[in-house]
């Protein structure tokens, strides 16, 4: 589903997933009771956490170890990769004109402007989504089953695919149609209003998913085991999210990844959590995570997210506002584009917003890892004194969800800066062994 996005993303600027990692994805979390032996011997000098971090990375075993760290390393380059294969595929329908050619089969169809756009986007996300099929089938399918993360034979992968493709048309038209529709009206200062609009869109989508677009390519079913449903409903009551019922995603059927989420708003709000979860975790190990997916809630991440999604599609919506002008005085004629507006210019700002989104990645990992960190400090501070051993469970559960996902448990400082939207496991598990302000007399930050 998310690859099938790639020409949809641009134009809101959800780097990389930021904001859908927020809003409808989710990995991990923990802390301790009163006085639990492990609490205990985090009070005491002999307790070496470091010492404690390094033995938890040493249960990988070597060949595991190897494998992660080829996986991921492999990953960093298919990055620049599915960067490079956007551009070449953008640059192919201007060179060859075949944005322009699209155009002119929509003014043939219908004289109704809003509906030209629309046919003109259903034929350029369609030629645009088969052209980079192949790289899609190589990079979702082939290497993921090199590396064993990928459960669905090809029948299903593609039909989750072809499902992806239907979503991408439908979604990326109420985008474009209203977007194009104020590039002609607005003039110069369409670009405040197109991110405006983004945003807009964005908060919509994320008001959806859960109830409309997720169950498209998982079974959700609420969650009948009371024995795990019950403390999850507990905390939630707790911690003043709305939610009624847990349900539970059948998320195996296509990988072995493990993951929940809090998700929704306005009435949506929809706690989830996949099968992989609750098969290869522990009670205290799904509360946990439950306790982190939480903080996200209630912390006021997709807020914080969408506030801070504002101001960078300020900034470069202004600035391919001003490229895009520039390009198609410079390039239009070659690519038969008749102006700025012209809808036959959307892989122009496509390129210009991708490459824009490429030069952030920095500065949006950086924000995603810091309410990362702040929803795992939740999560250790909404478990205390309800999990045993929560330091002990918090580090166990970061490694699980490290094994799961192949993550390259201890990255360079570069790596962790260009990839890494969470902290790496070893600052996970480092920092659930070692916050404890309750022995040292002083109040949680988040939960009072």
């Amino acid at each position: 589903m998310i690859r099938a996005a790639r020409f949809i993303l641009p134009v809101c600027f959800l780097f990389g997933i930021l904001i859908f990692g927020l809003v409808a994805s989710g990995q991990s979390t923990a802390q301790a009771p009163a006085m639990s032996n492990s609490t205990a011997s985090q009070s005491t000098p002999a307790f070496d956490v470091h010492t404690a971090v390094e033995a938890y990375l040493a249960k990988m075993p070597p060949d595991e170890r190897a494998r992660s760290d080829a996986y991921f390393e492999g990953g960093y380059w298919l990055i620049l990769w599915d960067f490079v294969v956007t551009a070449v595929v953008m640059w192919i329908l201007l060179q060859l004109q075949w944005s322009a050619g699209m155009r002119n089969f929509a003014a043939r169809m219908t004289r109704f402007r809003s509906l030209q756009t629309a046919i003109y986007w259903f034929q350029f996300f369609i030629v645009a989504s088969v052209l980079t099929f192949p790289w899609d089938i190589y990079e979702n399918y082939v290497r993921e089953h090199k590396y064993g993360l990928v459960n669905q034979t090809f029948g299903p992968w593609l039909r989750d695919q072809v499902v992806a493709l239907a979503v991408g048309v439908i979604l990326g038209g109420i985008l474009v149609v209203p977007l194009f529709g104020l590039m002609r009206r607005l003039g110069k200062s369409w670009w405040i209003w197109g991110a405006a609009l983004a945003i807009v869109f964005l908060a919509f989508v994320s008001l959806i998913a859960p109830v409309y677009i997720a169950p498209l390519f998982n079974k959700y079913t609420v969650l009948r085991d009371a024995r795990v449903k019950d403390p999850i409903l507990s905390m939630a009551r707790a911690n003043g999210i709305p939610a009624t019922d847990v349900y539970e995603f059948d998320a195996s059927r296509q990988s072995n990844r493990v993951s929940a989420n809090v998700s929704g708003f306005a009435g949506t709000q929809r706690i989830s959590l996949n099968d992989n979860l609750l098969h290869r975790c522990t009670l205290p190990e799904i509360e946990t995570t439950m306790g982190h997916e939480m903080g996200h809630y209630v912390l006021g991440h997709v807020r914080e997210g969408m506030v801070f999604s504002a101001v960078l599609l300020l900034v470069f919506v202004f600035a391919a506002f001003h490229l895009l002008r520039w390009s198609v005085r410079r390039w239009g004629s070659a690519w038969g584009l008749r102006g700025a507006d012209d809808w036959a210019s959307l892989p122009v700002l496509l390129l210009l917003l991708s490459i824009c989104g490429f030069l952030v990645t920095p500065i949006a990992n950086a924000f995603s890892r810091h309410i990362e960190h702040q929803a795992d400090q939740y999560g250790l501070e909404v478990v205390h004194g309800i999990v045993p051993d929560a330091p002990e469970v918090a580090a166990q559960t970061f490694q699980i969800l490290g094994d799961a996902d192949l993550e390259e448990p201890a990255p360079s400082w570069l790596t962790k800066v260009w990839f890494y939207t969470h902290p790496s496991i070893e600052e996970r598990i480092l920092f659930s062994r070692s916050y404890d302000p309750w022995s040292k007399g002083q109040a949680p930050e988040f939960v009072k």
